[in-house]
């Protein structure tokens, strides 16, 4: 369930403690968090890239947490995240990329996934996204900035992630959206997880090098 991504994109900061002034682009994301089902996991030592020219999502909500893992090394590792819900989810031509680096006898080894190209977009119910960087232009309907976190949707249909995500703070900050179009996304992300996830036209690839998906201007 990853998209590729490809090229040397500089991507800037997805801030944390979102403000009103940057909602708009810290909205949500694709590509992806930990846990949208009630069971939570370690994340990888490594972070994925996604792009895709639009993403269409329902009853989002969207706040604050912690990704923890472990870094390549076997060491304990924290990475603060925005997690994006939706109750469900279409991407359009989604591209995913994850670089590991220095394989032994080959360097670096880019796994590259790309999927919903053409009419038939990537579909995805209970989908969360753990993002950490995020570039896109969002559209939003029936906006509310500044709910706390724990009153989720405003139909109830996308909650917090419970035992997924035990950083987050139920009275935190967050926001949330009846409908969010995202167009020309560009992400980083350490997990995605839904209910179910359709990838149409699926394929992927292995290339030796750093080659991460790129976005078509």
């Amino acid at each position: 369930m990853e998209s590729q991504v490809r090229g040397g994109t500089r991507w800037k900061r997805f801030a944390l403690v979102m403000v009103p002034s940057v909602a708009a682009t810290a909205a949500i994301g694709i590509g992806l968090a930990q846990g949208a089902l009630a069971a939570s996991f370690s994340v990888s030592g490594v972070d994925f890239k996604v792009t895709a020219d639009r993403l269409e999502g329902d009853d989002l909500l969207q706040y604050g947490s912690i990704a923890t893992g472990t870094d390549l090394e076997g060491n304990k590792a924290a990475h603060p995240v925005v997690v994006s819900g939706f109750s469900h989810a279409e991407i359009y031509n989604m591209c995913q990329s994850v670089v590991t680096p220095k394989v032994p006898f080959f360097g670096n080894i880019t796994m590259t996934l790309n999927a919903g190209g053409g009419d038939t977009p990537v579909k995805a119910d209970n989908i969360y996204l753990d993002v950490s960087q995020l570039d896109t232009d969002a559209e939003f309907t029936n906006i509310d900035i500044g709910v706390a976190a724990g009153q989720g949707s405003a139909n109830g249909k996308t909650k917090m992630q419970g035992n997924a995500t035990p950083k987050s703070n139920p009275y935190g900050f967050a926001q949330r959206a009846d409908h969010a179009t995202l167009t020309k996304v560009e992400q980083r992300a350490w997990a995605t997880t839904a209910g179910s996830f359709k990838l149409s036209g699926l394929k992927l690839r292995l290339s030796t090098g750093a080659n991460e998906c790129q976005l078509k201007h």
